[in-house]
């Protein structure tokens, strides 16, 4: 096998990320974003909007500044003249993927997820799943609340005080037919899903595509993760789309038999490791780019650390006076090397982008950082449409990062 020096992986894994290209001189088009999208193949949604939401940042990271509209009109409107290029679906997490990616996850490549549970519930209310069918075909893009109003409060609703987990019925079999691919999202509002059918969200190539075979949909959902990851081990190739082991396995090793992907080793890696035959290995990566916590360059956080031996936890289920660095924390990455973070929150009454704590790397040239972070950090206010950046006293780097701020 070959072996790789761990810098030589490094690079590979920011070249594969998308972090040794130069950010767009001009504007941001629906280009920029098909080539991040045909790099990453994912990007993940997830609920907290301290910041921004998850799935706008990726993009700023490697990009810079471009219209978030972009990403609305590719993942929730469709015409002939700008077709969707996205659909969402329990991938990593729930992610928005490119539509042609839809049927591999669908084609029992990739195991059931938590809403199988509701599966009894399902074959117990027969009535009621087509019920449900029938008004989101009349009332879709439509949300659970709508339709439990929709169905005469057939379903019975949640108990006062009921934590968000449990849901009415009528929200259970909307996440079951969402799982199984007879719903999907038309749209959401205020970051609710609003289902709708298949028929009327996706292109129709993508519907009358002949299914695909659990085997080669797992191939070729492997060889993405190898692709986007650069360098990578077995469970964390499984974890990109959170395959299970056997298939995983098994697909790994149909790929490498066929060439198509190469086992190698990576000096102080305990595991092998995994990459696609040619793939690009930069001289040096430069540049820099704030990351948010759901970022796959450092989702997997064990990963993060063997990379770049950055320790990273999100710390959001801390209580606050045990949290080390803060709730909302986004790694620096300039020069190829994570060398600070901060806790950030965009205070939009105030048109704020506020620096909560600052905190700096060892052995990194603070001077520079700091410059590089207040210069980033001014690029993601204004792109976030936010007028100023307000810096706490929190972090070793707080007091020179303030001085930057304000210097500009």
């Amino acid at each position: 096998m070959t072996e790789i020096g761990a810098d030589v992986a490094r690079r590979a894994v920011l070249a594969a990320q998308g972090f040794a290209d130069a950010r767009p001189s001009g504007t941001v088009t629906r280009a920029h974003l098909q080539r991040v999208l045909g790099r990453l193949h994912l990007l993940q949604l997830d609920s907290v909007n301290v910041a921004v939401r998850a799935h706008y940042m990726p993009l700023f990271s490697r990009l810079g500044a471009y219209p978030r509209d972009l990403v609305d009109g590719a993942a929730w409107s469709h015409s002939a003249r700008r077709p969707r290029l996205l659909a969402e679906y329990w991938a990593h997490e729930a992610c928005l993927l490119p539509v042609a990616d839809w049927p591999l996850l669908l084609s029992g490549a990739k195991r059931r997820g938590w809403w199988k549970h509701y599966g009894p519930l399902v074959e117990r209310e027969p009535g009621l799943v087509s019920d449900v069918l029938a008004a989101v075909k009349e009332l879709g893009p439509v949300g659970a609340g709508t339709l439990e109003d929709a169905l005469g409060g057939r379903s019975t609703p949640r108990p006062p005080g009921a934590t968000w987990w449990e849901r009415s019925e009528v929200k259970r079999i909307c996440e079951y037919l969402f799982g199984v691919g007879e719903l999907t999202t038309g749209t959401r509002v205020h970051f609710q899903r609003r289902y709708d059918l298949p028929e009327r969200v996706l292109p129709a190539a993508v519907l009358a595509a002949p299914p695909v075979p659990d085997d080669e949909a797992a191939r070729r959902l492997v060889r993405k993760a190898v692709a986007a990851l650069g360098v990578a081990t077995e469970p964390e190739v499984r974890d990109y789309y959170r395959l299970g082991p056997e298939r995983n396995s098994r697909a790994l090793a149909e790929l490498v038999e066929a060439g198509e992907v190469e086992r190698i080793t990576v000096r102080g890696w305990r595991r092998p490791a995994f990459r696609v035959p040619g793939a690009r290995v930069p001289r040096r990566v430069t540049g820099r780019a704030l990351l948010c916590p759901f970022d796959p360059l450092i989702w997997e956080r064990a990963r993060a650390e063997r990379l770049f031996g950055f320790r990273y936890r999100i710390e959001i289920y801390v209580p606050e006076p045990k949290r080390e660095f803060g709730y909302y924390v986004f790694p620096f990455l300039l020069d190829g090397r994570l060398v600070a973070r901060v806790d950030l929150k965009s205070e939009r009454t105030t048109g704020t982008l506020r620096v909560k704590g600052a905190f700096v790397e060892e052995g990194v040239d603070e001077v520079r950082v700091a410059a590089e972070l207040a210069a980033e950090l001014r690029v993601m206010a204004e792109w976030l449409g936010l007028d100023a950046v307000e810096v706490g006293d929190r972090g070793g780097l707080a007091t020179r990062l303030a001085r930057e701020v304000r210097a500009a």
